[in-house]
């Protein structure tokens, strides 16, 4: 029995282990995220229960600008029941090469590092349901399609346990 419990809870850490990263180092296009988010970029994507049920369905659009050495990305949201919603990520690179990422609506810091065409972020967001805000942790995945498109997958969990998935496409306008 107790090798059994074992079993279970070795099981359940892992199947929140994300790959990593650097696995997608050599992956073209090279994802330069002040070179793809400068300028306005739409997104469209969706929100999924663990059961893969669509919740949510939404539209961004998205201007980011270079101040100093902070990359500003200014999220503009549209939801399918007509509700909207303003996210501002400050985001900085740091000297040892990862992204450190602020925003209203995101506990502590967002933490980001970028190899190849792949970003991989993880951060907790504080999300508003039913007048409760719960904290919920993200594993974030961005891989960059070409110059123009990005796909975008984040896990989200509570407890260890995975609540949902979003999913996003990106298009960076001309």
């Amino acid at each position: 029995m107790k090798k059994f419990l074992l079993a279970i809870l070795y099981c359940g850490l892992t199947a929140c282990a994300s790959p990593d990263v650097r696995l997608y180092q050599n992956a073209e296009p090279k994802l330069n995220l002040p070179q793809y988010f400068t300028g306005t970029t739409d997104a469209w994507g969706m929100f999924q229960k663990r059961n893969g049920e669509v919740v949510k369905r939404f539209h961004v659009e998205m201007l980011g600008t270079q101040h100093d050495n902070k990359l500003l990305l200014d999220e503009h949201f549209k939801y399918d029941d007509g509700s909207t919603q303003q996210r501002i990520w400050t985001l900085i690179h740091q000297p040892d090469g990862t992204w450190h990422g602020t925003a209203a609506d995101v506990k502590d810091v967002a933490i980001g590092v970028v190899a190849g065409n792949a970003l991989h972020w993880k951060y907790t967001l504080l999300l508003p349901i039913d007048g409760t805000t719960y904290e919920v942790h993200m594993d974030d995945w961005m891989y960059l399609v070409d110059d123009q498109s990005m796909l975008n997958r984040a896990s989200m969990s509570k407890f260890g346990f995975e609540v949902g998935q979003v999913t996003l496409f990106f298009k960076k306008r001309s």
